[in-house]
């Protein structure tokens, strides 16, 4: 009798061995024990799970909902073990979340990890944060309670303290074939002309060399070695470990430094063809063996060479990818006030298939990267490079007058002007300034600022992320700067230990957090319950008749919804050319036209008219 898994195996053996056996030139011994691997893996996992499979596969679109909303946070930082998050999930539950990325939390040395991106062990969790066990009750319990939850693969490389990078550097057969190892300097000097160098002011060049003398890949830190995936045990064996997650009852792996994983001389080494053979069959192992998960793509580059991360519609790969660009190119709409950029980087996501699904955020783990479309600002504004991040960067960090930003640099190069941005999404819009001289009017804009860019970034097709502790409006923490463990990494500036007592007070309307909790609740409820929200949904952007006025065009289901989000901060007045029967989803407010709508500073309108004549 045909099992589920030989059923999904066959409907793709056909495909998956034609690339596996083209990517790694016949090697039949190595595909026959990845086949057997993969067997081994559905066998492994528990009946819990397979009937979820068999759910989700009858509903492919079950994670496309309207109604999903993510957070991400650090299990230290919000509840200091895997146990406490598992008690904390009432509080998630009623921040409406149902899902939860966990921040790195897998084995990594400590000192040297990036942050839980050098894995020593992907079979173990942090002592500190409990065990695997603890992370297969927490995925339990989200399970039990609709909560679907999300954890990071790092698939670039391992730490130097992995079993495989020990063995490697003492020279054991097979292992040093697992990453880039050489005897001198002459390969890796011809990697690094045409490589480029991803932190090249705390980590310069591609390659380090050992206390041996030996040479080794490190495109990120030097503690970070790159798997050589030309070998198919790297493959193979990393496969394995992803699957090893899943079945412990992850719902959603997100997919680390995609783009990087494959190398070849010559090449930048990013975006090389054979990457997307990998993600592919990836894709087809995870449906193959566990289908109700979910595969997330980081690319962090420009939409163009984001979207073939999707795949084809025949052919897919990451089920979803990080809405990157949109997420910086909106901080720099906030510090220039003028929305073109933005609505150019909307009109390029909107021609995007409405199959491709995105993570859309604000603020996470990591610092703000100025990767905007510099040749088309300079063409049309005349703006410099160097000299628009340094604008960016000094309004953000304070520093330009009447900024009411307050962050911090990270991997600063004043001779490149190519630092990012630290700081929290509320400390970012003005809230910690406006506090600091003692509230009033201020506040007010600020906490109008920060609503109104997550109501802008609930508007977006896809699933909305918020960032923990941006519910309340939590301000940047500079206690780091006294830990010798982080001191010299201003994204732990952001990364502060979730204030409770400040959570204490989101019921509290008359208190900040309560204002900013309850009102990001609101729009969190009237995006689940508005059928203009839907993924399917069409969507386009418009003239507003304001360079500060973005205008975001949603139907779906004989309903048209207009989102008019002021970026600056002063009122305006703006709209698109509409007549009859618009009304404010917030206040209830109705409009028989919406050609010119005042909007006040910092402030947005969700503006509904049912019944166009038009379907999305």
């Amino acid at each position: 009798m045909k099992t589920a898994f030989d059923c999904r195996l066959a409907a793709r053996m056909d495909e998956l061995k034609w690339l596996y056996c083209e990517l790694y030139r016949n090697d039949e011994a190595a595909f026959t024990y990845f086949l057997g691997m993969l067997r081994r893996a559905w066998e492994g996992r528990k009946e819990d799970l397979r009937r979820q499979d068999d759910l989700r596969e009858a509903d492919p679109g079950w994670y496309r909902r309207r109604d999903m909303l993510g957070m991400m946070l650090y299990v230290d930082a919000f509840a200091g073990t895997l146990k406490g998050v598992e008690e904390k999930l009432p509080y998630l539950m009623e921040c409406g979340v149902n899902y939860l990325h966990l921040m790195p939390l897998l084995e990594s040395p400590r000192g040297r990890s990036d942050g839980g991106y050098a894995v020593s062990d992907f079979r173990r969790v942090q002592q500190s944060l409990g065990t695997m066990e603890d992370l297969e009750g927490l995925a339990d319990a989200c399970r039990k309670e609709g909560v679907r939850l999300c954890l990071d693969f790092v698939l670039n490389h391992t730490s130097e303290d992995h079993d495989w990078a020990r063995r490697a550097r003492a020279g054991e057969p097979g292992y040093r074939e697992r990453y880039f190892f050489y005897d001198s300097w002459d390969i890796p000097r011809e990697f690094e002309k045409t490589v480029p160098q991803v932190f090249p002011t705390t980590a310069p060049g591609s390659f380090t060399q050992l206390d041996n003398g030996q040479i080794v890949m490190t495109n990120f830190y030097p503690y970070q070695w790159d798997l050589n995936y030309a070998n198919p045990m790297v493959f193979n064996d990393m496969t394995e470990n992803l699957l090893f997650l899943a079945n412990r009852g992850i719902d959603v792996l997100r997919l680390d430094a995609t783009p990087y994983i494959w190398k070849e001389l010559g090449t930048s080494c990013r975006n090389l063809p054979q990457v997307h053979t990998l993600t592919r069959m990836l894709r087809m192992a995870v449906e193959i063996v566990c289908p109700s998960v979910l595969l997330l793509g980081e690319v962090v580059m420009e939409p163009a060479k984001v979207a073939p991360y999707f795949g084809t519609p025949e052919k897919p790969e990451c089920h979803m990818l990080y809405n990157v660009t949109t997420m910086a190119t909106t901080w720099h709409t906030l510090a220039t006030g003028d929305v073109s950029l933005l609505r150019r980087q909307m009109e390029a996501v909107c021609a995007l298939p409405p199959g491709f699904l995105f993570l859309n955020y604000l603020r996470c783990h990591d610092d703000i990267g100025w990767g905007l479309d510099y040749p088309w600002l300079r063409e049309r504004f005349m703006i410099d490079e160097v000299a628009h991040k340094k604008y960016l960067n000094d309004y953000f960090t304070g520093k330009w007058p009447g900024s009411p930003g307050r962050g911090e640099l990270y991997n600063d190069d004043p001779r490149l002007g190519d630092a990012r941005l630290c700081g929290t999404a509320a400390s970012l819009c003005g809230v910690e300034a406006a506090l600091l001289e003692g509230g009033g009017e201020k506040l007010d804009q600020a906490v109008s600022m920060d609503l109104t860019l997550h109501a802008w970034m609930l508007s977006q097709s896809g699933i909305p992320v918020i960032y923990s502790g941006d519910e309340v409006g939590q301000l940047n923490d500079y206690t780091y700067h006294q830990d010798p463990e982080k001191w010299d990494d201003s994204r732990y500036i952001h990364r502060g230990r979730f204030r409770w007592d400040q959570a204490e007070l989101r019921r509290d309307p008359a208190s900040r957090q309560g204002r900013q909790f309850q009102g990001l609740r609101r729009l969190e409820e009237i995006r689940a319950g508005e059928p203009c929200f839907d993924a399917g949904a069409a969507v386009s952007v418009e003239e507003s008749g304001s360079v500060h006025v973005l205008a975001l065009c949603r139907r779906r289901e004989g309903r048209e919804l207009i989102g008019l989000f002021n970026f600056s901060r002063e009122a305006v007045s703006a709209g698109v050319s509409r007549e009859g029967g618009y009304r404010d989803l917030l206040s209830g407010a109705r409009y028989d036209q919406i050609q010119h709508v005042r909007l006040p500073p910092c402030g947005f309108l969700w503006l509904l008219r049912e019944k166009t004549g038009e379907s999305g």
